[in-house]
């Protein structure tokens, strides 16, 4: 059986690993595919270095991430309840529904905090009342809320 090679990859590749990862590989694979295309370097002790630095970076930037997104849902739940108008038939049925970019709107305009409607997760609302809905800040930091819906 053939020695394996140790790399560290410039960018990701799939079933392999991360920007920045060490692997060991095959000595064709790395010689053939990866070295030729510029997707991971030779392992050596500067380089090994150097990507421990910039691990030790990322871990820090990614734990100010995780502060800054505790503080926007601390402040989320404080304000509790977010109402938002809709027009409304008989039996408090909608007419349509309430969608994430409302919510956004709303959070936007009553919280001045800018949040992605693609990480806003609400059930399907057509009734007046009061529904919780979840928005994904972080990885790890999900926060449920509720929101009013009132007639317009």
């Amino acid at each position: 059986m053939a020695k394996r090679i140790q790399l560290v990859l410039n960018q990701d590749v799939s079933k392999l690993g991360r920007s920045g990862d060490l692997v060991e590989v095959a000595p064709g694979y790395a010689r053939n595919y990866l070295l030729p295309r510029g997707m991971a370097l030779q392992a050596t002790p500067g380089l090994l270095k150097q990507v421990e630095r910039r691990r030790a970076e990322e871990l820090k930037r990614l734990a100010e991430q995780k502060k800054e997104a505790e503080a926007q849902k601390t402040t989320l739940q404080t304000i509790g309840t977010f109402k938002i108008a809709k027009k409304s038939g008989e039996e408090d049925t909608l007419f349509g529904s309430v969608t994430a970019p409302d919510v956004a709107a709303v959070i936007q305009e009553t919280a001045n905090l800018e949040i992605d409607r693609r990480n806003i997760t609400i059930p399907e609302i057509r009734k007046l009342g009061l529904h919780t809905f979840e928005v994904k800040l972080h990885p790890e930091v999900i926060a449920t809320l509720k929101i009013e819906v009132v007639p317009d």
